[in-house]
Formats: C-alpha cells, structure tokens, sequence
C-alpha cells in the first residue's frame, strides 16, 4: 500500500516537476513580453478566471474514490460528479457575467479586459476535469494523468514563444493559456472515458445522497476547505492588486509562482495518498507518517534553495524589475513547505470524514489573514501579502495535527 502511494506520488511528482520547470520559461517568457504593469494585468485577468472556477467548483475526484469502490457504485459516483460539474459550469458562469459585469473600479482589471476576461473564465470553466482525474486515480491510472497535466504547461511554453515574436499582446498570451485548458481537459477525458464508462444515464444529484450518509456534507465540506485554498492564493492576488495596483500584483504572482512550487507538490501528495487512506484506513496512520517525514526533508531542502538562490533566480526568470519579490518568495516557499508537511495530515483528516473539521481549520486562519491584509501591504509592502498566508499555513497545519491526535487518543480510548 505505501510503495503503491509513493509509486503514485512519483507520477504527479514527476508531471509537477516537468510544469514547474516549463511554468520558469513561459513565466520568463510573459513577464519580459509584457513588462511590469501589463503582466500585472494579464495575472489578474488569468487569476479571476482562475478564482471563479476554484469557487464554484466541487471536488468531484473525492467522491468518485470515496464512493466509487464497487461498480454500482463507481456509476452512481460517476453521475454524481458529472451533475455537480453541470452546477459548477452554470453556476460560476453567471457569477462570472455579474461580477465583471457590475463590478466598478473595485475589482483591479481595466475595462478593457473584462470582456477577454470573461471568456477565459468560461472556457475555464468548461475546461474543469475534477472528474476525470478521480476516475484516473480511482483504477490508479496516474500515468495517465501526468501526461494529460503535462501538455499544459507544453501549450503555454509553445504559446508563448510564437506569441513574442507574433503578436505580444495580453489578449493574445489570454488565448494560449485558454487553448491549454482546453487541450488538457480533452486529454483527461479521452483518458478516463479509455478507463471506464462515463455512466451518462446515472447523472443525479439525488441518487448518491439518498445511499450515503453524510454525502452532501461531505462534498461540501471539501469543496468549501478547496475554496479556503483559493482565497488565499488566487483571491489574495485580487487583493494584492485592488490595494496596491497591476505592478505590484505581477510582482507578487513571480513571487508565487516561484516560491510555491512546493504547494503544488502538497496538492499532488495529498491527491496521491488519499485513495490508499480510504481502501486501508487500519494503515491510514502508518502512510500518512511515512510521508510527512520525506515532506519535512523535501520542505526544508527547498526553503534552503530559495534562500540561497532565489534572487539570482528571479533576476534570470524575470528581470531585475522584479527583485522585490525575492522576501515575498522566501515567505511563500516557506507557507508551501509547511503546506507540503500538512498534506497527509490534511488527507487522513479527510479520510476519516471530517471534511467540516478540515474546512474550518483552514478557514479561520485565511480569514483572519484576509482581514489584516490591507494593513500588511501598507506596512510591508508585497511582502505582507506573503506574511499572511505563512502565517494562515503555519495556523492549519498546526490544526490538522492537533485535531488528528484527538482523533487518534478517541480511537484508542
């Protein structure tokens, strides 16, 4: 079971590795195209397209392995996750059409851009594929799905050079990363419609609810500790940008997106493991153990490589105008190493159906962070921005931990 989850893990590893690397070259390629106050723009068109998919949506891959162990089971977990995707696609499309469309000067994105805004949004949202990748990871398919992961970052690097030389525009790198969407999601259906069948006539919001117990507050659950993840990442770029304009926004995604590579590591460890937790819960603990111990090494390798290198990186990345983000950075590599620690705990809490409990130990910390934000840009700059998500990561994950050993010290009593 542990060399099937590290087995596992390897093949998201590897596909994050090759997004990570490629994500460098086409973050290298937009932030000189475009310069500092339009990169600034793009980032915050792409991240509300990314908010609003990341709020509306529900995390149908959960379900598909929580309740898709057996065939019967497997359609009706199918339908369920196929009617929850219907829900999201409509739902976070009239949000989308009423925020861009109603928004005044509060939501930092020019006029201009709303209307390429809010098509990227759509296609966003036609793009999700929680679904296929639940049906991939349920029959352990991941092979599968790092490839469909990595023709993502193969668009956007190819994308983006033909854009430089073509037509450097913000509208024009908007319409390569749509087409990667698209790519990618067609790719994981394609390959989870090889897998199994996609059950059509079972899609019910109804029928998985009457079988289980606690289904809803399940979805709910997950869904809502997902959002949680998203206003402090996605949102919080929003944020970024309404308190202190495009530039510093664009200075702060380089900062993410060079610091977090680790948060993307966590999600892919936690999407690994999960599975194994729910079909062994007698070794739930045994697993999760041995991972958190390779995360802490990995984590604190990494924090160690920002350190040292981080603004000799950003500097060849992105240009010497983007050194402010170096601080941001090691903050931020830092939230992602603890994250990485607290993705087994996060999935045996999980797996142990307490989805509600995950949600509100990520929530109170995110929020109280969100609130102090405008405060801590004032003060610190970028850098305060990153401040409140080590400080919201350090708070869960400190939470995760107290409420598993409760758990376990209930168990054994």
């Amino acid at each position: 079971m542990i060399k099937r989850a590290l087995k596992n893990t390897g093949w998201l590893m590897g596909a994050r590795g090759i997004n990570a690397v490629l994500s460098i070259v086409y973050l290298a390629v937009a932030t000189r195209v475009l310069g500092l106050e339009s990169f600034g723009q793009f980032i915050l068109a792409f991240t509300f397209a990314q908010s609003i998919v990341g709020f509306a949506s529900f995390q149908t891959w959960q379900a598909i392995v929580r309740w898709g162990q057996t065939r019967q089971g497997l359609a009706d977990a199918t339908g369920y996750a196929l009617a929850l995707d219907a829900v999201t696609i409509n739902g976070g499309t009239l949000a989308a059409a009423l925020i861009l469309g109603l928004a005044g000067d509060w939501l930092p994105l020019p006029a201009d851009l709303r209307l390429a805004t809010f098509a990227l949004t759509v296609v966003s949202l036609l793009s999700i594929r929680s679904t296929p990748t639940g049906i991939l990871r349920l029959h352990d398919r991941y092979a599968r799905a790092a490839t469909a992961d990595s023709l993502t970052s193969i668009i956007r690097v190819t994308g983006a050079l033909v854009v430089a030389f073509v037509a450097p525009s913000i509208i024009a790198f908007m319409a390569v990363w749509a087409v990667a969407e698209v790519v990618t999601a067609a790719a994981y259906w394609y390959f989870a419609r090889s897998t199994q069948p996609l059950f059509w006539r079972h899609v019910s919001l109804t029928r998985i609810p009457r079988q289980e117990t606690g289904a809803w507050s399940f979805v709910i659950g997950t869904s809502l500790s997902a959002m949680v993840v998203i206003a402090s990442r996605q949102l919080l770029v929003l944020l970024v940008g309404g308190f202190g304009g495009a530039a510093l926004a664009g200075i702060y995604r380089v900062a993410m997106q060079i610091g977090e590579g680790l948060l993307k590591l966590a999600q892919a460890l936690l999407k690994a493991i999960y599975p194994e937790l729910v079909r062994s819960p007698e070794a739930a603990r045994e697993i999760a153990g041995r991972i958190t111990r390779i995360a802490i090494i990995t984590g604190i390798g990494a924090v160690l490589l920002a350190l040292l290198a981080g603004r000799w990186l950003i500097g060849v990345i992105a240009g010497d105008d983007f050194l402010t983000a170096y601080t941001p950075m090691i903050l931020l590599s830092a939230a992602a190493a603890i994250e990485l620690v607290g993705a087994s705990l996060e999935a045996l809490l999980v797996a142990r159906g307490k989805a509600i409990t995950n949600f509100l130990l990520r929530l109170v910390p995110t929020v109280i962070g969100l609130l102090a934000l405008g405060w801590l840009i004032a003060v610190h700059g970028v850098a305060g921005a990153a401040m409140a998500v080590l400080g919201a990561s350090t708070a869960t994950v400190v939470g995760l931990y107290i409420a598993n050993k409760r758990i376990e010290k209930r168990e054994e009593g």
